[in-house]
């Protein structure tokens, strides 16, 4: 693809740098006109602006599909509430420091009071992020619709409708289902709970147990449905039986995410879903609910994407474990396939024409974002860097 430079169109020239192209790792320079790359390796001409980079290495900027964090930030003790737009700029940092430039705010749609969780609170965040302008990363929401609540399914369609919601997730966490595969389970996690108890557990029981499986389907058809007339991507949460992901697969959900079970995640990739794992769960090295193993599934060759989830930083340190994988097709799980999923097929790759949606990273000692791009805009450099 060509790009003809604009009057005025900005040029900045990233050389001395490794950077990370689809299909390789190239030694040499990086140049951006406006608010795209126009140049991989041997780039010549002067620019407005030049970066010695170093040694480090230039990636796409990180896409993360589900990341939960802002909850974290909303709230930074249980009871203790900040203002949202504060939350939101500060959540903004933090992802951008950790590499991500493309946020989708995995928003639970969920009644749950102790957990800082109701549908007014969703619908708020995203009205939030819709009316933001002065952040620095691009901020999107992904819905997450506890469907085994007619009144989070109503909000859900909602905020769809209005426009607000860039990818939709149903979930019904039943006890005795998905990642908390039977009661006991589910008790015990509300016993080790700080802002719940044991009661409530067994009143959830009594409340999600009871309801017909036709219910939870026919929610999921209308959560799906409502999605795709709005041309919004769906996936799916903490999917455990090989059955239910082809269901979900035959109604058009087109991302599975955290499956709970190799078979289960093999079968959802079999069918062309786009597979997400948790990046600390790569990083830990494990489950911290005891199931499907992230290093496991990316060495049965069924993962192609990676989300933060509850970390950030793990999503940028997820690259940089050894998988016995090329650094590009590692980097691709944390950039490209996840722009992919979604349908952001200019983002997550550098590419002559592409948006110019870039980090530099130092590796050593840990992995950390020394500079920052969005659509060609310098918009983060820590102190001390070149």
């Amino acid at each position: 693809m060509s790009h003809q430079r604009a009057a005025g169109e900005a040029t900045t020239v990233l050389e001395n740098a490794r950077i990370v192209t689809p299909e390789a790792v190239v030694e040499g320079a990086l140049r951006i006109e406006g608010d795209r790359i126009v140049g991989v390796g041997d780039v010549g001409r002067s620019a407005d602006e030049t970066v010695d980079a170093r040694g480090r290495l230039v990636c796409p900027g990180l896409i993360d599909l589900h990341g939960d964090d802002i909850e974290s930030h909303l709230h930074p003790r249980s009871g203790a509430r900040v203002d949202t737009h504060m939350a939101l700029a500060s959540a903004d940092r933090a992802n951008v420091a950790a590499g991500i430039t493309t946020k989708f705010h995995a928003i639970s749609f969920e009644v749950d009071p102790d957990e800082n969780r109701s549908p007014e609170l969703g619908a708020e965040i995203a009205d939030a992020v819709e009316c933001a302008d002065d952040l620095m990363a691009d901020h999107r929401i992904h819905a997450r619709c506890e469907v085994t609540q007619a009144r989070c399914v109503d909000a859900v369609e909602e905020v769809v409708a209005a426009g607000d919601a860039d990818l939709v997730s149903v979930m019904s966490h039943v006890p005795g289902k998905g990642q908390f595969r039977d009661q006991e389970a589910f008790l015990e996690y509300y016993r080790n709970s700080q802002n719940h108890t044991v009661e409530e557990a067994h009143r959830l029981i009594e409340e999600r147990g009871d309801l017909d499986l036709s219910t939870i389907r026919e929610r999921v058809n209308r959560v799906v449905e409502t999605a795709h007339a709005h041309g919004v991507p769906t996936a799916s949460h903490d999917d455990e039986e090989v059955t239910e992901v082809e269901r979900l697969s035959d109604v058009g959900v087109d991302i599975s995410e955290y499956p709970i079970t190799l078979e289960t995640a093999a079968r959802a990739h079999d069918l062309g879903m786009t597979v997400t794992m948790g990046a600390p769960n790569l990083v830990r090295g494990g489950s911290q609910w005891g199931n499907l193993r992230t290093a496991d599934a990316i060495d049965a060759g069924v993962v192609d994407a990676l989300v933060a989830d509850y970390h950030p930083t793990s999503l940028l340190a997820a690259p940089f474990v050894d998988t016995g994988e090329p650094l590009p097709e590692r980097v691709a799980r944390v950039t490209k396939r996840p722009a992919d999923a979604v349908g952001l097929t200019e983002r997550g790759r550098i590419v002559e024409g592409c948006r110019a949606d870039l980090v530099v990273i130092d590796e050593e000692p840990t992995p950390t974002v020394t500079r920052a791009f969005v659509a060609g805009e310098p918009i983060y450099r820590a102190e001390g860097s070149p």
